[in-house]
């Protein structure tokens, strides 16, 4: 029995098939294959269903997953701790961004590139998505460290916070729109409007969806698109409403002019977000320290009644 084909084993389990497990483990297919099956005359048992569309652990399969794991638990400490008498680190870090966190002062990917330089042993993995998933698999173990836009006062169960940006939510129209003139607007005039927002799953739309619901408003969203300056051209070109943070509307200059919503008044914010547990590695934990020592201090937050922003 070898390390590696306990290594294959789980891989196959946890992605449910040979070809997606060859590629995560940067292998050929009929290899992973073959050396699974002499685990499998090895220990006498069938340890995959191969007769599905996917691949499933059979019962002895499923019964011994846990001791693989332990194993190849046992055998990554080693290595780990070998590695801190010679100042190596090695490891595997899962990073999750929102896409819109490029529109703001956060270089993250200055991070990535700075902490590869220093630990090109360590494998670093980037994952773009919405705010709800990416607390999702944080809570899950799938993600170390991730970028989020929050959508509640509170932080997530099983997560902590460190907030980088608190902006307030605007309003976005063109000047020659006939809310142009104003300093502010109040959400229940929204509702007769068409809006373009960021789609459900990202802290900006649930914070206008919640705050919405709050005053009994349906919002009328026309335009959705993944990423705030998208937001902001369809607004120039007279399309409806961009509902934006304010420092996104200010990028478009005198194409648009950026009303503070009010009653109530929105608020927008971008977090560092880990497990409460902190990251399992030390690669993640390093990882972790790197991008809170990056980020940078948010700007002061004034009155809010709601959170959230682009992701």
């Amino acid at each position: 029995m070898e390390i590696r084909q306990l290594r294959y084993l789980v891989a196959v389990v946890e992605e449910a098939g040979f070809t997606r497990a060859a590629e995560r483990l940067h292998v050929a297919q009929p290899g992973v294959s073959a050396q699974i099956r002499q685990l499998e005359r090895e220990l006498g048992q069938p340890l995959l269903d191969r007769s599905g569309r996917t691949v499933r652990p059979t019962e002895a399969g499923e019964a011994l997953l846990p001791y693989a794991r332990a194993a190849l638990a046992a055998v990554d400490g080693m290595r780990q701790t070998a590695d801190e008498f010679t100042g190596l680190l090695r490891g595997r870090v899962t990073v999750g961004l929102f896409s819109a966190a490029a529109t703001h002062d956060l270089d993250v990917v200055s991070v990535l590139a700075g902490f590869h330089e220093d630990h090109p042993h360590v494998e670093i993995t980037l994952t773009e998505d919405v705010s709800d998933r990416m607390v999702t698999a944080l809570q899950h173990g799938e993600l170390d460290v991730a970028v989020i836009g929050l959508t509640g006062e509170e932080p997530p169960p099983g997560v902590d916070l460190r907030i980088v940006v608190d902006e307030p939510l605007v309003a976005a129209v063109p000047p020659g729109d006939p809310l142009a003139g104003r300093a502010s607007v109040a959400l229940a005039a929204l509702g007769e409007r068409t809006l373009i927002s960021l789609p459900r799953g990202t802290g900006l739309r649930a914070v206008l969806d919640r705050a919405c619901a709050a005053a009994g408003i349906r919002p009328r969203v026309g335009y959705e698109a993944a990423a705030p300056h998208v937001l902001a051209e369809l607004a120039a070109r007279g399309l409806g409403v961009a509902v934006l943070p304010a420092g996104s509307a200010a990028e478009a200059g005198d194409r648009l002019r950026a009303l503070e919503i009010v009653r109530p008044r929105l608020r927008g914010r971008i977090a560092l977000a880990w497990r409460t547990d902190g990251p399992s590695g030390p690669a993640a934990r390093a990882f972790l320290a790197r991008m809170r020592e990056a980020m940078p201090a948010p700007a002061p937050a004034g009155r809010a009644t709601g959170t959230g922003i682009a992701g």
